[in-house]
Formats: C-alpha cells, structure tokens, sequence
C-alpha cells in the first residue's frame, strides 16, 4: 500500500506496532458478531477470511489495496443477505479506519472508505424483503472511523515533519557552533601566529647584525603570543560557560579598536588610524564583529602588503556605524587564487550575522575591505 515509514522509529505507538494490532481487533470483531448474532456454523466461518485478510495485511506491507477491501467487504455483505450476523459490520469500520489510517494518497483513501460506507446500502438492496439493516446508522459508523483513520494518519504526517524540522534545526545550529569556532580560531590563532612569525622573521634577519633589534622582535612575538592566549582563553571559557561574565569580558571591545592598530603598527605595519562618533556606545554583537573584522583586514595588509599605506576610518552616526580599512600601494604577496580565502569568508560571515553589508576586494590603488552596519539590525 506504499505507507510512509515513520521519522521516528522509537516512537512508542509507531505504525508497526499498529499494524499488529489490527488483525487482533479483527478476530474479536468476528467472535463478538458470532456469539451476539448465532447464525449456524458456515456464516460465522465465512468471517474468517476478512481476519485472515486483515492478518495478510498487517505482515505483508505491500498487499494490494483492492484484495484488502474485497476481502473485508464481500464476506461481510454476503453474510448480512439472510439478516443475520449484523455485528460483523464493525469489520467494514475496521478497514475504514485502516484504510484512513495507512493509506497515504487522500483521494484513494476517500475512494475506498467511500465504497465501504455505501456497503449497508448495498446490503439493504439485496437482502430479502422483511430483513431490515439500519443502513443509515451502519453508514455514519463506517465514515466516522474513517475519519478518525484520516486524522491518525494526519498527526503522524505532522510528527514526522515536526521531527524533521527539529533535526534540521539541530543540524544548522551544529554547522553554525562549528562556523564560529572556525572563525574564532581563525581569528586568535591565525592573528597571532602571523605576527610572532613576522616578528620572529625580523629577529631572524638582524641578529647577526643588530642583537638589541632582534631582542626586541622576540619580545615583541612574546607579548604578541601572550596576548593570543589571553583572547584564546576567553573564547575557549565563553563557549563553555554562555553566561559568565568574566569570559564575556575576554572579548575584544570595540572601544579599543585604537589599541588593535597600536600592536599593528608595533608589528611594523605603517597605519593611520581615524574615529569619530562614540565607540563604547555601540552594541556589543556589532562591536565584536566590526573588532574582529577591522583584525582580519589589518592581518591581510601585514601579510601581502607590508609596505603599504593602511588606513583605518570608524565613524558611528546615530543610525550606521562604518569600518573602512584602506591599503594604498604595492601588494608584496598577491592572493593565492587556489588557496581558500577563509578570512574573507569568516568576515562575510560576520557580516551577515549582524545584518551588515561588507565590500572586501581590489582597487586601483591597492585593496579595500569596508563594513556598513546599521545600529538597529542587531
């Protein structure tokens, strides 16, 4: 009959677990119809086969829907020719509500049940003058526990889809955990690293001639390391711990974006650095994102423009805060354009996740890497 599996298979009512159940159903329905109505021994027997029917169907999934009603409702309206055995029609409600319950196309679904609801009238026409069927009555209990069938197979459909949607939710909250440790540890450990290596690149090309020069890069990638361990730290304690605010604490601020560009041009990266508007009243979740990708875009002008002029420009109005993070000049180490660009990525990322629109691409004076978020969007 083609039923749909369940989305759930250790739901404790699931369809199998139905499906077994009905054949018992229909075996007590039988013995009630013999023992509330005697009619000899044959009629009684003939009600075998709609159980044996019923049992066929339960075991074998794909037996065809048209053996299933003709099994059930040609026994059940050749016993009721001589008035006897009235009971059994509780069988004919029984496939109704199987029926309902099982099969997933609506429209062969109404068909069947509504063949087996017009069963009394047929019943009614054949039977002997002086044999009263109270069809009317007989025709409300089938369609009714058709419907009741109906609306089973209606919940189940919703379960699973309700199920599905959690399960796709849980899957786009793991993809999105693990984007932002992505971008995190992107952020920490990639930031730093690239500056300890410039700095230990420096000690390395004057310590035969300058030990007081070189002293000072590895102290400078010492600090550098300390400060990444620091901010590795913080985040590493605020995803184990939402709400503690010491970790909190650890975030950047983008108050002090100004220290950011300091340790950059500590770093021997020439920067100018300009601000206007108020800093520290700008949401943390945008703070944060605009800090991180102010980062990103000063780490790609230390790495593949070094001898660049970079600019940094912040200027927060009362609806907007913009990040423009200009390098005018020579680019020393062009782009891998094989290598995947995750920093670029994560501030897109970034971006979208505080409703912003980013630019991040070449000029012709050298690159550009701009953010326009407007306050209220996060």
């Amino acid at each position: 009959m083609g039923e749909r599996r369940h989305a759930d298979p250790a739901e404790p009512l699931s369809r199998d677990v139905l499906r077994r159940w009905v054949p018992v159903a229909a075996l007590v329905l039988a013995v009630v119809a013999a023992v509330a109505d005697p009619a000899g021994w044959v009629r009684p027997v003939a009600l075998a086969l709609p159980v044996a029917v019923f049992a066929g169907w339960a075991r074998l999934p794909r037996l065809p829907l048209a053996v299933l009603a003709a099994g059930v409702v040609v026994p059940v309206a050749l016993v009721q020719l001589t008035g006897r055995l009235e009971p059994a029609m509780f069988l004919v409600s029984l496939l109704a509500v199987v029926v309902g319950r099982w099969v997933r196309p609506a429209w062969r679904a109404g068909l069947v049940c509504g063949l087996a609801v017009l069963c009394p009238v047929v019943v009614v026409l054949l039977q002997p003058a002086g044999n009263h069927l109270n069809w009317a009555i007989w025709m409300v209990g089938i369609a009714f526990p058709g419907l009741i069938g109906r609306a089973m197979y209606r919940q189940d459909q919703l379960s699973g889809q309700l199920e599905f949607a959690r399960r796709q939710l849980a899957r786009q909250a793991q993809a999105e955990q693990r984007r932002q440790i992505a971008r995190d540890v992107h952020d920490l450990v990639g930031h730093g690293l690239t500056a300890v290596l410039l700095q230990v690149a420096g000690a390395r090309h004057v310590l035969r001639r300058d030990l007081d020069a070189a002293d000072e890069a590895l102290r400078a990638a010492e600090e550098v390391g300390r400060r990444s361990m620091a901010e590795l730290r913080g985040t590493v304690s605020l995803l184990r711990g939402p709400g503690d605010d010491e970790a909190t604490g650890a975030l950047p601020d983008f108050s002090r974006l100004a220290d950011l560009v300091d340790a950059v041009r500590a770093d021997g990266l020439a920067v100018d650095y300009r601000a206007s508007g108020d800093l520290a009243g700008v949401p943390a979740a945008v703070g944060v994102a605009l800090y991180r990708i102010a980062q990103e875009a000063l780490r790609n002008a230390a790495r593949h423009a070094p001898e660049a002029d970079t600019r940094v420009a912040v200027t927060v109005t009362a609806g907007a805060v913009d990040l423009v993070v200009d390098s005018v000049g020579v680019q020393a180490r062009p782009a891998d354009a094989d290598r995947p660009h995750f920093g670029i990525l994560g501030m897109r990322e970034r971006a979208a996740l505080i409703g912003a629109e980013l630019e991040a691409g070449a000029t012709r004076p050298g690159w550009r890497v701009r953010c326009r978020v407007p306050v209220g969007a996060a």
